[in-house]
């Protein structure tokens, strides 16, 4: 299984609250993150205990240059920001490097797995409509 990882503690609420559903990731990650694929959501500093914070299923991989990075793909990398130079600042920051206009980026889509989400048990209880 493999894990996305991400190191600010500020993203666990994000995270835990449903409103940090992608990650752009600097580079070509499409070989190592697939459609369909199951990963661990941790939040922690590489060579230290990490939190786990649930299990989450890929929804989309896509490959593009930062130019390209739309609103929604901010949005859902990181609900406070609106525009592309913030989401530039903070890869920068992450990367410890330049990023430019040019540059690959990925952008991973996931969608926690719940145990047993309210709604599957509400249509899994006896006397509830059924569908054909």
């Amino acid at each position: 299984m493999y894990v996305l990882n991400f190191y600010s503690p500020v993203f666990v609420d994000q995270l835990k609250r449903g409103r940090k559903t992608a990650t752009i990731r600097l580079g070509d990650k499409s070989a190592k993150y697939r459609k369909g694929h199951v990963v661990l959501i941790t939040v922690g500093f590489q060579h230290a205990p990490r939190e786990k914070i649930f299990e989450a299923v890929i929804d989309a991989v896509e490959v593009k240059r930062v130019r390209e990075l739309s609103p929604r793909d901010i949005e859902h990398d990181n609900p406070e920001f609106r525009r592309l130079e913030e989401t530039v600042h903070f890869l920068e920051q992450i990367y410890g490097r330049e990023v430019s206009q040019d540059d690959v980026v990925t952008v991973v889509r996931f969608s926690a797995i719940l145990e047993r989400p309210e709604e599957i048990s509400e249509r899994l209880s006896p006397g509830a409509p059924t569908q054909n």
